[in-house]
């Protein structure tokens, strides 16, 4: 068998078989296939495409590339979400302690913010003290003891996936739907995930644009599921204006807060009841996803997932005086408010613009590596639908330099768009593939 057969075959169109898939991932992850047969590989898949059957083939090898966690002694339903992005989107934030407070012990290891979407690790972290840097025998036993765990992927975990994303990077084939759907499955699978919901992000923040490109991602991790032995459902959530009011590390840790004790915005709010209840659904917590929701609900308001969250903090090294009283986590020293040039309906709330704001204030990273600042980020006052009358607060900036402020200020206004007449609000939810 030899690395360039299995590219032209590719190349051509050919569909390939587990026996190569298997050859050319591991060769590559041994070092024997070089890296530019490896981008003339990605890019014939990008061309061509995979069958759910090579998608599944190949999450499998990538999954068992390195380590695969049995999480079967501490969560026997292991139950996991993944979000494919955005903007404000501190879900896991939120979702991880409701679900365990319920009863269904999630394991869940997240990633860190890359260009305009925030990463989970990177709002944690802004908890003084908070590791999410865990071995795997301490991420087990927080686990088993505390019900609840986010942290860091090791680098033993799906090392595969950390090679060939690090040269699609490079080489344009970041957007092949095939290569997307299985380096986050091989992750899921890798980490012990038996039921996975997916949080599916369409829309001007996402990086699936269009609702057609969303479901077609969608499906396809579905279908990975079914083909390991997995249990999946893709939530199809908007992702045009940011999620929730906070963008930034600090403030996100601050609105997962007020949500878990039951003062978090609507949408935020009802996006994390809908994505808990089809995880206890998933888990078998729940009979029906709704049941799984109206579950959620009894926790949070019994304040039993606010303890659970406190709990997490508290067993990653975290300070919890910090989140029992928010006004110790990091904040900027410099507040600017924007308000509104003139009365009307807003009629967009570019997601992406805000995204790109806030990354520039230095929420975000540029490239891998770029350190992040937790204080910054700006807080977003209104919604697609709203009317507005001149001199409204639209956004609130928290930045390190007035200088900085007043270019986040032009790129914020640039963002909105208006309407004379009134506009319908932009819904939570397009779908639900299962």
């Amino acid at each position: 068998m030899r690395a360039v057969d299995i590219i032209i075959k590719k190349r051509d169109g050919g569909t390939l078989t587990p026996e190569e898939i298997e050859f050319f991932i591991m060769g590559f992850v041994r070092g024997e296939i070089p890296d530019y047969q490896v981008a003339a590989w990605a890019m014939a898949v990008y061309f061509q495409g995979m069958t759910p059957e090579e998608t599944a083939h190949l999450t499998l090898v990538m999954a068992h590339s390195g380590d695969v966690l049995d999480l079967s002694p501490v969560a026997p339903q292991a139950v996991d979400k993944h979000s494919t992005g955005g903007v404000g989107d501190k879900t896991s934030l939120v979702v991880v302690p409701l679900v365990a407070a319920a009863g269904l012990p999630v394991a869940k290891m997240s990633g860190r913010g890359l260009g305009f979407t925030g990463g989970t690790l990177d709002k944690l972290e802004s908890i003084p003290g908070f590791r999410t840097g865990l071995s795997i025998d301490e991420f087990l036993e927080q686990v088993r003891r505390v019900g609840c765990v986010i942290a860091g992927q090791t680098a033993d975990l799906a090392p595969a996936d950390g090679k060939l994303y690090a040269l699609r990077d490079v080489t344009g084939t970041v957007p092949s739907i095939p290569l997307i759907a299985s380096s986050i499955m091989s992750k899921k699978i890798a980490a012990g995930a038996r039921n996975i919901v997916l949080d599916v992000k369409v829309g001007l923040g996402a990086f699936m644009p269009t609702l057609e490109k969303a479901q077609e991602l969608a499906r396809l991790m579905v279908d990975i599921a079914h083909h390991t032995g997995r249990r999946a459902i893709a939530l199809l959530a908007d992702m045009n204006q940011p999620l929730g009011r906070m963008v930034g590390n600090a403030l996100e840790v601050k609105e997962a807060i007020a949500t878990l004790q039951g003062q978090g915005p609507r949408d935020f709010l009802e996006h994390s009841l809908e994505v808990a209840g089809y995880m206890l659904y998933l888990g078998q917590a729940a009979e029906t996803p709704q049941a799984g929701r109206d579950l959620a609900q009894k926790v949070l308001e019994s304040g039993q997932a606010w303890e659970k969250f406190k709990a997490m903090v508290q067993a990653q090294g975290g300070d919890v005086r910090a989140v029992e009283d928010p006004s110790r986590l990091p904040a900027a020293p410099v507040q600017t408010v924007v308000e509104a040039p003139r009365a009307g309906y807003i009629a967009q709330v570019h997601a992406r613009r805000v995204g790109e704001v806030v990354m520039r204030l230095g929420a975000g990273r540029a490239k891998k590596g770029d350190p992040v600042d937790p204080a910054v980020g700006v807080e977003v006052h209104v919604k697609v639908g709203d009317r507005v009358e001149t001199g409204q607060p639209l956004f609130t900036i928290h930045a390190r330099r007035e200088a900085d402020a007043e270019q986040a200020r032009q790129a914020l206004l640039a963002a909105l768009q208006w309407s004379e007449a009134p506009v319908p609000p932009l819904p939570l939810f397009y779908g639900v593939v299962e």
